[in-house]
């Protein structure tokens, strides 16, 4: 569906869920699940990691999948609330190079149609080297509206990013 262009990279995709009862087993993941899903048309998982909401274990897998394993693609998901565990941001912000605001603008401006809640939202996207980062909510459902926003544009962006695409091309 999202792979029109027969010569278009598939890109590589990690998957960072943190959740504290996840990590302990207590909670299947249904989040990453959701993600690896719903990208599998631009992309195939190659990392996937359930980690405790601890910002420097996030930091580190953030770091691990972008520059030991070379993912073009990081989708984080949980931690991106108000709560005292709520640490998924400050990880990724202590571990990029440039921010990508519009993506989690563009996100909480369509989630705003749904819901208040989504103004809560404390999620951002930035880019490590040659790798997106995008913070998404700890929901299944959250994690489909978001996805829904940003897929059309994300082929293109990472295109960018890897130097396949140039930045004036029109779809």
């Amino acid at each position: 569906m999202h792979n029109n262009e027969d010569n278009m990279a598939m890109f590589t995709i990690g998957i960072i869920t943190a959740s504290d009862k996840g990590a302990r087993g207590e909670r299947e993941d249904i989040s990453g699940k959701t993600i690896a899903r719903l990208l599998k048309d631009i992309g195939t998982t190659k990392e996937y990691t359930v980690v405790p909401d601890v910002q420097e274990l996030i930091s580190q897998e953030i770091v691990r999948m972008a520059d030991e394993c070379g993912i073009d693609l990081i989708l984080t998901t949980g931690g991106t609330g108000l709560g005292p565990r709520d640490v998924t941001p400050e990880a990724t912000l202590a571990v990029i190079d440039r921010l990508v605001p519009g993506i989690p603008e563009a996100i909480r401006a369509k989630s705003l149609e749904k819901t208040s809640r989504a103004m809560l939202s404390r999620a951002v996207a930035g880019v490590r080297g040659r790798t997106l980062i995008i913070n998404l909510p700890g929901s299944p459902r959250g994690v489909e509206e978001c996805l829904e926003v940003v897929l059309p544009a994300l082929e293109h962006g990472l295109a960018i990013m890897k130097g396949q695409a140039s930045e004036c091309a029109r779809h």
